[in-house]
């Protein structure tokens, strides 16, 4: 069952105004206590095989698709992409975590900053642009914004990437707080919509909006087996309340060198990610929120299966009894 998608006048079922339509005993709960989904590598539905290959990749990566130009670089599209929805697509489908990775165009003037993995993506701008669009229209909706890899970026780069969020998103940002305080009813009443979590020193150095990525941890097993992955879940999972923050269960398998290499021409979502899927949705199905229980869930291709309706349906173990939501 795939994410039920809003027209573009916003009528329909969705999952555009979950968080607004909770309970009001999960709205009072702190937001690091409810199950949230996200993807991972939120936005690689499109990436330009006609740009160089990103500063992220090894040498030699590099040096094939010097060699082999266009042929390789659709190659590497394939286990570039982990996603087929766009940023609205995603929001509308319920997704309210989103992993970025960003980086300078090396030899491009000017500052611009771009999504990318392996391959370069959108502008971030423009991204931001289509997240903002979203809030405007859904304002009890909020969104963790996970910046957590940068690359080519010197300081003038971080400055101008700081000030775009600022910009964008004025006084939806939430500055850092205690985790604890964070409610939905907390941000509601601020009229706050929008965490970004910001893995560079820059952060602190620039700007008082952005939350350190100290605060939202996110595992990651490394492994294309998935038994290793869930108990790799489940092990992280028992370490977090040590923490007192938000945490991401990173649901998702890793292609190694010779993963890649045996699946060349399917690419990572026919080769690992849809015939490993159901051993991870049982373990999403299976998991509950709360003190000791997931926060923040995120997948690959969350329009494979129905992701983000499974992840937000198990809030539903919080609620008293006979509560009626």
């Amino acid at each position: 069952m795939r994410i039920t998608k809003t027209s573009a006048d916003g009528t329909g079922d969705s999952n555009a105004d979950w968080m607004g339509a909770l309970s009001p005993t999960l709205t009072s709960m702190p937001l690091k206590y409810l199950a949230v989904p996200g993807s991972h590598d939120s936005f690689t539905f499109w990436v330009d095989v006609k740009a160089p290959v990103g500063p992220d990749q090894m040498a030699v990566v590099k040096y094939l698709a010097m060699v082999f130009r266009l042929p390789a670089k659709k190659m590497m599209k394939k286990w570039s992409m982990t996603q087929n929805l766009t940023f609205c697509e995603q929001l509308e489908g319920g997704i309210r975590y989103f992993d970025l990775r960003v980086s300078s165009k090396p030899g491009e003037k000017g500052l611009e900053i771009y999504f990318i993995h392996g391959l370069f993506g959108h502008r971030v701008r423009e991204g931001l642009a289509d997240i903002n669009r979203f809030l405007d229209g859904h304002p009890k909706e909020v969104v963790f914004l996970d910046f957590n890899h940068h690359y080519a970026m010197g300081r003038e780069h971080h400055c101008y990437l700081i000030g775009m969020l600022q910009e964008v998103f004025g006084h939806k940002l939430c500055p850092p707080q205690v985790v604890e305080d964070i409610t939905l009813n907390f941000l509601w009443e601020k009229k706050y919509q929008v965490l970004v979590f910001y893995h560079h020193p820059s952060a602190m150095e620039e700007s008082t909006l952005l939350w350190p990525g100290s605060k939202i941890p996110a595992p990651w097993a490394n492994t294309t087996n998935a038994s290793k992955l869930i108990k790799f879940l489940e092990t992280t999972l028992g370490e977090r309340a040590k923490y007192g923050t938000f945490h991401v269960s990173q649901a998702i398998l890793t292609p190694r060198v010779r993963t890649i290499a045996r699946g060349l021409i399917k690419g990572l979502r026919n080769h690992l990610v849809e015939r490993n899927l159901p051993t991870i949705m049982a373990w999403v199905e299976a998991q509950k929120p709360g003190v000791n229980g997931v926060n923040i869930i995120t997948s690959d291709f969350v329009d494979l299966v129905d992701f983000a309706n499974k992840v937000i349906g198990i809030n539903d173990l919080l609620l008293p009894r006979h509560a009626v939501t």
